[in-house]
């Protein structure tokens, strides 16, 4: 089972499991998303939380799915998986929390980028790995998490962003040993769900309106361009084979890029 689903007390809770790493495959990322728009039009969820269980939050993008799918498939695939989960964070009518433990690498970071709380573990590493396997999006969500100039420090060398850097930002919320994430993550969404449901939601979309959200989801449309020209030429194949064959090893291990 790669996602499971539990309800209670207002709170949806999302929990991925998806062994060897939590790699999003085409399929997980097509559930995450209709998970989080069925639980957007349901009057009885106050809440989501979206966490995992295993080694780490989420090992980016099942390249290896990419590269063996025949074709564009598989990169038009997860581009599309990825905008959709994302895209349906951000949009959804409820606050969504994201709990992220010891890794978090590519796709995961759109997804903390699109969540409107996120706690991690003591330690967690964010990592914009898309120079090392054939993809350039993700800098307009990554910027929801750190200024600019650090996106493109992170982006360009694919080295390890820590929880705690974020925390000083203060895009990460908390900051908590690994031990207490779940329950933390829990106790966030529980305020959450415990205000009044409706005026929630229409502070959610005062703050989607506020922070310009239709200008941010042309941007993120806009820089997939760039991944696509990446495949077309041929350059984008031979950086996931790489990926595969060793560079996405050292981000689990914490070995740096």
């Amino acid at each position: 089972m790669d996602m499971r689903e539990e309800f209670a007390a207002g709170i949806l809770e999302i929990v991925i499991d998806r062994p060897p790493v939590n790699a999003f495959s085409i399929g997980f990322l097509d559930d995450l998303t209709a998970a989080i728009e069925r639980a957007g039009g349901n009057t009885e969820v106050r809440a989501i939380l979206i966490r995992a269980e295993g080694k780490g939050f989420c090992g980016g993008g099942d390249v290896k799915e990419v590269e063996r799918l025949s074709g564009f498939e598989g990169i038009l695939g997860q581009v599309r998986g990825s905008q959709g989960a994302a895209l349906a964070i951000m949009r959804c009518p409820v606050p969504v929390v994201v709990a992220i433990h010891t890794y978090c690498i590519g796709v995961g970071v759109l997804l903390a980028g699109a969540a409107d709380m996120v706690v991690a573990a003591a330690g967690t590493r964010f990592v914009l790995a898309e120079i090392d396997n054939g993809a350039t999006a993700g800098g307009v969500l990554a910027m929801r998490l750190m200024p600019e100039m650090r996106v493109r420090a992170a982006m360009m060398t694919a080295d390890p962003v820590l929880a705690e850097e974020l925390h000083a930002y203060g895009s990460v919320y908390r900051v908590i040993p690994l031990a207490e994430l779940a329950r933390t993550g829990r106790d966030m969404a529980a305020r959450i769900a415990a205000k009044n449901g409706g005026a929630m939601r229409r502070l959610k979309r005062s703050l989607n309106n506020s922070a310009r959200l239709h200008e941010l989801e042309a941007a993120y449309r806009a820089e997939v361009s760039y991944t696509y020209e990446l495949n077309i030429m041929g350059v984008a194949s031979a950086g996931r084979t790489a990926f595969i064959g060793g560079e996405r090893a050292s981000y689990l291990a914490g070995d740096g890029a």
